[in-house]
């Protein structure tokens, strides 16, 4: 039984999700990510989390899909009051690298629940600090084919995890997905993860691996 539908082809999200234990399956959706002129970042990525939910609801309802709530998120970096989305071109990402190098910037990720009746969401904010980088490793780090996906055009938990001196606020919402938080969502929604579930928690500590889901889409 599917206990909640993905609103994304993340696989760090399906990752996330799984962590959790719920039952999930993936949608796969094509939501139009444009910023409008006057729009603040956090403005824009908690309606990106919000339209990706809601168009998620939308097929569901169209598919005749068997109901469940639509988790849908989204996540984008600022850095001096440029907001950093996924990588164009290599020249795109080195910009970003080089603003980001040596200083601050903000992950903002925002998490959002539909079904329909009822619409959540959250915002979290997490700091990361970028040590100094040379060109020479920004090049190869474009060259090793992780950036092109992600937001910042780094992947903290991968290869780019060697841009990060340190982080204050969420690592899990860095990668794609607040786990704390997105756990509280499917509380005021009543779905069933492993710490709602004693039984499900059982299964992981005995095995120390997360409780068995399903989750289908492709994985991109």
């Amino acid at each position: 039984m599917t206990d909640l539908y993905l609103a994304s082809q993340s696989p760090r999200r399906r990752e996330l999700l799984r962590q959790l234990g719920v039952s999930f399956e993936c949608l796969a959706l094509s939501v139009p990510e444009q910023r409008a002129a006057d729009e603040s970042p956090e403005a824009y990525v908690n309606r990106l989390a919000l339209d990706k939910a809601r168009a998620g609801w939308a097929h569901v309802r169209e598919h005749r899909l068997p109901p469940a709530p639509v988790l849908g998120s989204d996540t984008i970096g600022v850095c001096q009051g440029q907001v950093l989305e996924k990588p164009l071109d290599r020249e795109h990402a080195l910009t970003m690298w080089g603003l980001m190098s040596g200083r601050a910037h903000e992950v903002m990720t925002a998490v959002a629940l539909c079904d329909g009746e009822r619409e959540r969401s959250v915002l979290v904010r997490t700091h990361v600090f970028f040590r100094a980088l040379t060109d020479a490793e920004m090049k190869a780090y474009w060259a090793s084919g992780e950036p092109q996906d992600k937001a910042g055009g780094y992947g903290i938990q991968g290869l780019g995890g060697v841009f990060v001196e340190r982080i204050e606020g969420s690592y899990s919402a860095v990668v794609g997905l607040p786990l704390a938080q997105t756990a509280e969502l499917l509380n005021q929604f009543d779905l069933p993860w492993w710490g709602a579930n004693p039984r499900t928690a059982q299964e992981q500590r005995v095995t120390g691996q997360p409780p068995r889901h399903t989750s289908t889409g492709a994985d991109q």
